[in-house]
């Protein structure tokens, strides 16, 4: 302790810091890891990703394979699908040979599924400082009371954790807020922001909520990430956000940060044509009814120039693609190739709808059918999708090239409806590794299981990119932290 500048309260801290003093790479435990998009962005900024935690086995699949392949005793130790409500952190760390508890990890991380915080409330949040099995109480809902006992017995000296934007105005209360309160009883500084993807290099609008908090003893300064990007926000966004800012004190004493927009000085977000421009065209038509597998190689376009985008997704450290893809599949929708040929860019499906029906009459005329007889109808129906116009207004979107796409999420592991390919010649809709792209992982990370696994992995997932990102300004506060508490 008599390194130290100043009192540390306990020796685990001291050999923490101790340990990075002498250039070692923060150690991360990733909670809720998925498939990994939050350690993908850590390890890209110097960290040392020595262990996750997922309940499903086919992600825990995709992490430990991408992370820990290297080493078959190590991966198959790592590819073990746990449940956070039943190990305890002494088991977890006893499992994955990672020593005691409260000196094996640096860095907390995760992204608890969104109905996590469905039951929690103030007075259960601020007793976990005390009570670190209160989860228990109503396990199906106080995932988030889980994770801050995790913080607890880990004593990490910082920790992210990534949400929806609901928790900010979940049942008349700031979840994010109560959160920053309970680990402000539990001895860390916390703050949080509301931060869009698309302002930080990932080609997506996604509205997400950072949390970001370091022991109190660093005395370190909660930054979040500086806008790469600029574009202005399409009005159904900027409402989102006014909503999840409704329970937020902007003016009072707040854990809150605003995030920065950046300026017209920026360059313009990423657009979905940079993102997936360069990847192999893939017609609709040709797809044949069947499961879709990975051990195709989709070769990269060869006579196009590539966006920087592109190009980072080929060349990510330690995850480098240089031929081609394997999970470039796409869905077998032979109904409906017709309509995404017609549809218009940026069309939701109130329009999809419309295109579809002027098809029919169309093709009915040339061919002669009356409307309403057996013929039209069959036409009909082979062309025109059966959802009520009404209740799915959203259902179905093309892409604009020219701009960023709309959030993806764990749906496109059932349909991808939501994301049809801007390319009306190839008239279908987005393939994995396009999702992969869009969310920004690299060429180089590989899914397992099949396509509707990868595609629900993929929109679970926080976008590597952003996790870079945040990943950047926690290793720059744990590093001043450092230079100042170790001489």
């Amino acid at each position: 302790m008599d390194a130290f500048v100043g009192p540390l309260i306990d020796a685990a801290l001291a050999g923490k810091l101790r340990r990075l003093a002498t250039g070692g790479a923060p150690r991360v435990l990733d909670m809720f890891s998925g498939a990994g998009g939050i350690s993908l962005g850590f390890h890209r900024a110097g960290f040392r990703i020595d262990g996750a935690l997922e309940i499903e086995p086919l992600p825990a699949l995709t992490h430990a394979m991408n992370f820990h392949g290297s080493d078959p005793h190590l991966m198959a130790r790592h590819a073990v699908a746990r449940d956070m409500t039943k190990v305890e952190p002494d088991e977890l760390t006893a499992e994955l040979g990672l020593g005691y508890v409260d000196t094996s990890i640096d860095v907390l991380v995760g992204g608890p599924p969104c109905q996590a915080y469905a039951r929690v409330g103030r007075a259960k949040l601020r007793e976990i400082a005390d009570h670190p099995t209160a989860f228990k109480v109503d396990p199906r809902g106080n995932l988030f009371l889980r994770y801050l006992a995790y913080v607890r017995a880990f004593k990490p000296l910082a920790l992210l954790l990534e949400n929806v934007p609901d928790m900010l105005h979940y049942g008349h209360h700031n979840v994010a807020q109560e959160i920053v309160e309970a680990l402000d009883d539990m001895g860390y500084d916390a703050k949080y922001s509301l931060i869009n993807t698309a302002f930080h290099g990932v080609p997506q609008m996604r509205d997400r909520v950072f949390i970001v908090a370091y022991r109190k003893e660093l005395h370190a300064k909660i930054r979040f990430p500086t806008a790469t990007r600029h574009m202005e926000l399409p009005p159904g966004y900027a409402g989102t956000r006014a909503v999840a800012m409704r329970y937020v004190d902007l003016f009072g004493i707040s854990g809150f940060i605003q995030p920065d927009l950046g300026n017209d000085e920026l360059p313009f977000a990423v657009t979905a044509s940079e993102a997936i421009g360069d990847l192999p065209s893939i017609l609709g038509t040709s797809v044949k009814r069947g499961m879709r597998t990975f051990n195709t190689l989709s070769r990269y376009r060869r006579t196009m120039e590539i966006s920087q985008y592109a190009a980072e997704m080929r060349q990510w450290p330690g995850f480098e693609s240089s031929e081609g893809v394997k999970d470039h599949v796409i869905r077998y929708l032979p109904r409906d190739h017709k309509v995404f040929a017609e549809m218009r860019e940026g069309a939701e499906y109130p329009e999809a709808h419309e295109t579809a029906v002027m098809i029919v009459n169309r093709e009915a005329a040339e061919l002669g059918y009356r409307e309403g007889s057996k013929k039209y109808r069959d036409l009909y129906n082979s062309i025109v999708p059966p959802y009520d116009v009404s209740k799915f207004p959203n259902r179905w979107w093309k892409l604009r090239k020219d701009f960023p796409v709309r959030t993806l999420m764990a749906h496109i592991g059932k349909d991808t409806y939501s994301h049809i390919h801007y390319d009306g010649k190839q008239a279908r809709t987005i393939s994995v590794r396009e999702a992969a792209r869009l969310q920004s992982f690299p060429d180089g990370f590989m899914f397992q299981g099949a396509m509707n696994a990868a595609f629900r992995q993929i929109g679970n997932a926080v976008p590597p990119l952003m996790a870079f990102e945040m990943a950047k300004v926690i290793r720059e506060g744990l590093s001043d932290a450092v230079a100042r508490l170790v001489p």
